[in-house]
């Protein structure tokens, strides 16, 4: 079975999601026994793998490393085509919606063509969606877009649906690495009640109490980064 169609599966038993976001900038290759170790013991069903700004540099070494500790799906979560590894199990790729830079929205997935096709790569179409968070993140500054308006609920709903009809497999709601605010339980739940694929939610979650409320907003799947590489011990 894919990743995707076990994303389907779950979805449809309400059986809730979630990943641990790495970003192989912050992690050092001696470092992945103890990570792949405090994964284990979390609630996790997933391990994403990327950041903004990454240049590829001992990708490979990481995910091979985190693979013969752990048996979970390893999906590459792309800043760009840099950030590709054929040792992954499938990829999120990213058509970032909320922007209107070419790069992030066609021109970066053209030139990961040639790369992802000497790959067996699980690719999986995803909608992005950077919502307004309080503060400047990674991802508005390295992608030169605005975030969306969380005073524009509509919009945020119609975008989210404009990406399924346009073919996204999975919709994902980020507010940024490291984001002041995460994205309000409000937007989640307009946003999945409008959608029929899978949801993903990130950015800004720094309580397990703020996993359930997204959860119980309509979140299909949390993506957990900042507050678990500062924190090793948060699920415990």
């Amino acid at each position: 079975m894919t990743i995707y169609q076990e994303l389907l599966n779950s979805k449809q038993k309400n059986q809730k999601l979630l990943a641990i976001l790495i970003d192989p900038d912050k992690v050092a290759t001696e470092a992945v026994p103890v990570l792949a170790e405090k994964i284990k013991q979390s609630p996790a069903t997933h391990i994403f793998v990327g950041g903004s700004s990454f240049d590829g540099h001992h990708l490979d070494e990481i995910i091979v490393g985190l693979k013969e500790r752990i048996a979970l799906p390893i999906l590459l979560f792309p800043g760009n085509p840099s950030q590709i590894s054929a040792e992954a199990d499938g990829i999120l790729y990213l058509m970032l919606l909320s922007g209107r830079n070419p790069d992030y929205l066609v021109e970066y997935q053209i030139d990961a063509v040639p790369i992802l096709e000497k790959t067996n790569l699980e690719v999986i179409s995803t909608g992005y969606l950077l919502i307004e968070s309080g503060s400047e993140t990674a991802v508005e500054r390295v992608s030169k877009t605005k975030p969306l308006s969380i005073s524009n609920i509509e919009y945020i709903s119609q975008t989210a649906k404009a990406g399924e009809f346009i073919g996204n497999k999975l919709i994902y709601l980020e507010a940024g690495s490291g984001a002041q605010n995460a994205v309000p339980l409000k937007i989640i739940k307009s946003v999945s009640e409008r959608i029929s694929v899978p949801l993903l939610v990130g950015g800004g979650i720094r309580s397990k109490k703020q996993i359930e409320d997204a959860y119980a907003a309509g979140a299909d799947l949390v993506v957990i980064g900042t507050a678990f590489e500062n924190d090793l011990n948060f699920f415990d």
